[in-house]
């Protein structure tokens, strides 16, 4: 039996299991298992590895960046974001990847090969965390200037506050892309929302909101900014493409 996993605090959200064993079942690989793994903390994982055999396993909230310390290589990538959500057992090392920014990247690059997107010369990540991080790094590779919105703007380079956040929006006339990639408005909590938009009174015509998360869809940011005539996307596809990518990493071990 090859064994998999998504370990992560909470995993009510995710539909992570269900893609693989479809996944399994397409193939049919009868002998492989993809199962959801709630840690309170990381303390114990190598040794939760070796118990139960795993071959390889995805990593989310709120471990891509605390668990680089556990891991003996990350692939370049990985290394250059600072973040891991997919890790690869290879003759007992944990060897770190991560999925997300190419995913992103492949399905931004999409949106805006559409022949109606005008380029996007600002962008704002909402959050500081192991998916922004992935989320930068895809906008670099894309060349589109990005700047990070946290809660704590003075502990991080190149952030500032939601409230700059809110003035700027009153000020932008041209293409502008924001992406959520915070856990703020996923299931359960699904009243929540990283940015009010509700106290906005203007149209949204010229930007796009690219929300990471899939469960629920839309997000109430995403309705919020559809409201106001944005263009918006959610997490799912993103998904579906990290996983995929992941499955690369996974079918070699």
């Amino acid at each position: 039996m090859k064994r998999f996993a998504l370990i992560g605090k909470k995993l009510g959200h995710s539909y992570s299991q269900r893609w693989f064993e479809e996944l399994f079942a397409r193939e049919g690989l009868q002998d492989y298992s993809y199962e959801l793994v709630e840690m309170p903390s990381l303390d114990g994982l190598r040794h939760w590895v070796q118990r139960e055999g795993i071959c390889g396993f995805n990593v989310t909230v709120p471990y891509k960046q605390a668990i680089i310390p556990q891991l003996d290589e990350l692939d370049a990538p990985a290394a250059a974001i600072g973040a891991v959500n997919c890790v690869t057992v290879e003759e007992g090392r944990l060897v770190g990847h991560n999925t997300d920014a190419s995913a992103f990247q492949q399905t931004l690059e999409e949106i805006l090969q559409q022949s109606n997107n005008q380029a996007i010369k600002q962008s704002f990540v909402l959050g500081t965390g192991g998916a922004a991080h992935a989320v930068a790094y895809a906008l670099a590779q894309l060349g589109i200037p990005h700047t990070f919105v946290s809660r704590t703007p003075e502990k991080h380079d190149n952030a500032i506050s939601y409230e700059q956040l809110s003035k700027q929006l009153l000020t932008i006339n041209s293409k502008l892309l924001t992406i959520n990639a915070t856990p703020a408005g996923m299931y359960p909590a699904v009243d929540d929302t990283p940015l009010d938009l509700s106290t906005f009174h203007f149209p949204l015509s010229t930007f796009l909101f690219y929300d990471l998360i899939y469960n629920p869809s839309p997000t109430r940011l995403l309705r919020e900014a559809a409201a106001l005539g944005a263009q918006t996307k959610d997490g799912l596809e993103m998904l579906h493409r990290q996983a995929e990518l992941s499955w690369e990493f996974f079918r070699c071990v």
